[in-house]
């Protein structure tokens, strides 16, 4: 016997099940639970079931299988019932008696056996064939579209509405379609505000750039104003105003009488007059007592070279932080002075003051000598605080006649950034023959301007240890005269050498200059040298 599991009639045997099924059940639509399929009948639907969603459904039967498991009790043919209960509506009413709420449990007989998975495989062949009989009556892609409907959401034309299979017919629809929407821009309201977006970005866009450029321009003109301030180009006054002034801050802390800031006011107004320096920052004599202390003391030391003799000049309260380059020339120029192979083109002259050092350079300028350093200075040093350094003071020296060349030490010739093919030049200029030459030797060589980035300084000598090391003998500018002093002393002290001396390892800047003399110009070769130092050239080591 066979019980419908819809409406509980019993039939006799299974073609009179699916006769009654088909008369009774078939009229009402049949709807699968899963994906909303319709317009198939029964024998179709449970194929489909078992086809498209066998995973849901087993799925649903493990979960009825769990309840029966869980909540039965311990009469067995009770069990059984709820068994086959149990298996029944998890297969065949998940697809059916949700449309058909008759079905019950109290409809199936306690009997039943009817198992949907085996009605199922005995009618997979039939019902395969009725499926292939539809195919032919349906349109299959109608009825692939119905099944999906739900699991999957299908594109719709943002313009039209019109929903298409997949994404690559609603491009292709799109393109052909609406191709006139994509390339040009929309009508009325919307094309007003498109244009109103359009000038807001717009807008926007040249309030970004111009904050930008002036964000950039205030940064342009802090550096430049910073360098101006570094190098002495920010009209804040020369020499002459910045001695006044430091004089003033010195008598307002105690420092300085005002009897004393009135009588060194008039001696610099008096040396700015002549235009000569008045010797309060000089310590003369020095060479000759270092020439004292090496033939009589310093046994570490196998020969020491020294220059000619150069007094030492200290930066004041009028050139402090800037005038380190016009001090060194002060030194250059007062050994030059001293040496009687120079009179021919420095006769008569003694050693300037600063103003006067800065007049002589622009003259130099009007000259014709080095006109990019000149434009690089806006053609103008008095009245300012700008520094000078090696191209000054050789375009200063070459006017006057002194011959002279620059060396570059562009780049590091040693280990950690030292420079010892710089010792080994300055080795070679004073001394022609190391051996067999006496321990100390007063050379008639001037001495060397040293330049490297923010200072500069004179080399005055060089000594030769006896362990073969070399060690520079240096005049800094920024050594104040009561140190240097201590040099005049009878009886000199080693420790004050070390203001002096300079080993490989104490100069370790990047790049070095060095401006040396060689002897006097002519007429001729000091037009000569006009002409090249409109494009400055230096002999560059290594």
């Amino acid at each position: 016997m066979f019980s419908c599991d819809i409406c509980g009639e019993t039939v006799a045997s299974e073609p009179d099940m699916k006769t009654h099924l088909l008369i009774v059940h078939m009229e009402n639509e049949v709807i699968c639970p899963f994906c909303k399929l319709s317009g198939v009948n029964y024998d179709e639907m449970c194929f489909h079931i078992e086809t498209a969603h066998f995973e849901q459904n087993e799925l649903e039967r493990n979960f009825e299988r769990i309840n029966t498991m869980q909540y039965g009790t311990s009469d067995s043919k009770k069990d059984n019932t709820l068994q086959n209960r149990t298996e029944v509506n998890s297969n065949l009413q998940s697809a059916c008696a949700s449309n058909h709420p008759k079905s019950s449990a109290q409809s199936l007989p306690k009997d039943g056996t009817l198992k949907h998975k085996a009605f199922c495989s005995e009618n997979l062949t039939e019902s395969r064939k009725l499926l292939k009989s539809r195919e032919k009556q349906f349109d299959l892609t109608k009825i692939k579209g119905s099944i999906y409907e739900t699991t999957y959401s299908p594109p719709e034309c943002p313009f039209c509405g019109k929903i298409e299979v997949c994404s690559q017919d609603m491009e292709t629809h799109v393109k052909t379609k609406h191709a006139n929407l994509l390339d040009t821009p929309l009508e009325g309201v919307d094309r007003v505000q498109c244009s109103r977006d359009l000038e807001l970005a717009h807008q926007l866009q040249q309030e970004e750039d111009r904050k930008r450029r002036s964000e950039e321009s205030r940064q342009e003109l802090e550096e430049f104003q910073k360098l101006q301030r570094q190098y002495g180009l920010d009209n804040s006054g020369g020499y002459k105003q910045q001695q006044l002034r430091n004089m003033e801050i010195e008598v307002n802390r105690g420092r300085m009488h005002p009897s004393e800031f009135h009588r060194r006011k008039a001696d610099m107004m008096e040396s700015l007059a002549i235009g000569i320096d008045d010797g309060k920052t000089k310590s003369s004599g020095i060479i000759e007592a270092l020439h004292r202390y090496y033939q009589n003391a310093a046994t570490d030391v196998r020969h020491v070279w020294l220059s000619a003799g150069v007094d030492h000049f200290h930066s004041s309260l009028g050139d402090k932080g800037w005038g380190c380059g016009y001090r060194n020339f002060q030194m250059l120029l007062s050994s030059l002075l001293q040496n009687d192979a120079y009179d021919d083109c420095l006769k008569g002259m003694s050693v300037p003051c600063i103003p006067k050092i800065q007049s002589m350079i622009e003259d130099a300028w009007k000259e014709g000598f080095d006109p990019q350093g000149a434009s690089q200075l806006n053609n103008r040093l008095q009245g300012t605080k700008a520094w000078i350094g090696a191209c000054e003071v050789y375009t200063l020296l070459t006017s006057l006649r002194v011959k002279c060349h620059i060396v570059d030490f562009h780049k590091s010739t040693g280990p950690l950034g030292t420079h010892p093919r710089l010792f080994e030049w300055i080795l070679n200029y004073y001394s022609s023959e190391r051996e067999g030459s006496p321990k100390v030797v007063c050379t008639s060589k001037p001495p060397v301007y040293l330049q490297h980035q923010g200072h500069s300084r004179t080399i005055v000598g060089i000594e030769e240890r006896k362990n073969r090391t070399l060690c520079l003998l240096i005049f800094d500018p920024g050594c104040p005269s009561r140190e240097m002093q201590k040099l005049l002393k009878q009886d000199i002290e080693a420790n004050s050498l070390k203001q002096l001396r300079k080993f490989v390892g104490n100069l370790k800047h990047k790049q070095y200059q060095i401006v040396a003399v060689k002897g006097v110009l002519s007429q001729e070769e000091k037009v000569a040298r006009r002409q090249a130092s409109q494009v400055f050239t230096a002999e560059k080591i290594p």
